[in-house]
């Protein structure tokens, strides 16, 4: 399969989900809740969700990499795959005045609403670029943190993403992802079907072989923080397979 045919049904499907306002199901707990019952039920405090703009929440992500992230006033922070906004302005609050935040999405769309959400709301230390995580819009030696929320499984090369982060990030800077993996390795029925990539499940590695790829850019001090399972239907044989998410925090030297 090739790489730009799942980015191009991942950019289609995202793009749908801005312009509709609808929910995704990249998320451990399905898509029956609210978005912001589903933020709340990946990690987000009532108090984080009370603090940014509601229509920002559209029940992407897979956990909270706010939480760990551990943001200080000043700092440049950049989102990978920044959907509507959601981790942009928690981030956001975080920094301060003195800081800024960068979502990057390859979706148009999700650019303009979530632009659009800032300025309604008076953001004036965040910013959004059009730009694919595997060549990110962005200097080297630039950033201090980098998060992303289920975004990176989305990638066919993760790799390139976080040879990509490493490039960016200040030297000391942390990369913090909350993302899913496979536990044990996905079959090819599932790794081959489209639309299971766009729905945050066929882009799985497994565990170790992830936290390899970050270890083989140049990130040392991995940190793993478990958020859940769940299971996913392989559509060959009508069994399950089972998900974890996690959360990771990495540091460049």
């Amino acid at each position: 399969m090739k790489d730009e045919g799942i980015k191009d049904v991942v950019r289609n499907t995202y793009s749908q989900i801005a312009e509709r306002s609808q929910q995704s199901c990249c998320s451990s707990r399905g898509c029956s809740a609210s978005s912001l019952a589903q933020a709340e039920a990946v990690g987000y405090s009532k108090g984080d969700l009370e603090g940014i703009p509601e229509e920002a929440a559209m029940g992407l992500g897979c956990g909270n990499p706010t939480a760990i992230a551990e943001l200080r006033d000043g700092e440049m922070v950049l989102d990978l795959g920044s959907g509507a906004g959601m981790d942009v302005f928690l981030a956001a609050n975080k920094v301060g005045s003195n800081g800024r935040v960068i979502g990057v999405d390859m979706t148009q769309a999700m650019i303009d609403k979530a632009s659009a959400i800032a300025r309604s709301n008076g953001y004036e230390n965040v910013e959004f670029r059009l730009g694919e995580i595997e060549n990110l819009p962005a200097e080297d030696n630039s950033v201090d943190t980098i998060i992303s929320n289920c975004v990176i499984n989305l990638a066919p090369d993760k790799s390139k993403v976080f040879n990509e982060v490493h490039r960016v990030l200040k030297p000391k800077g942390k990369l913090v992802v909350s993302d899913i993996v496979a536990e044990p390795a996905l079959p090819d029925s599932i790794r081959e079907d489209l639309d299971a990539w766009a729905g945050c499940v066929a882009g799985a590695l497994e565990q170790n072989e992830y936290l390899e790829k970050i270890s083989g850019a140049g990130f040392t001090g991995l940190q793993v923080v478990p958020n859940g399972e769940f299971y996913a239907e392989d559509p060959k044989s009508g069994g399950t397979v089972k998900l974890l998410s996690v959360s990771v925090k990495a540091f460049k030297p």
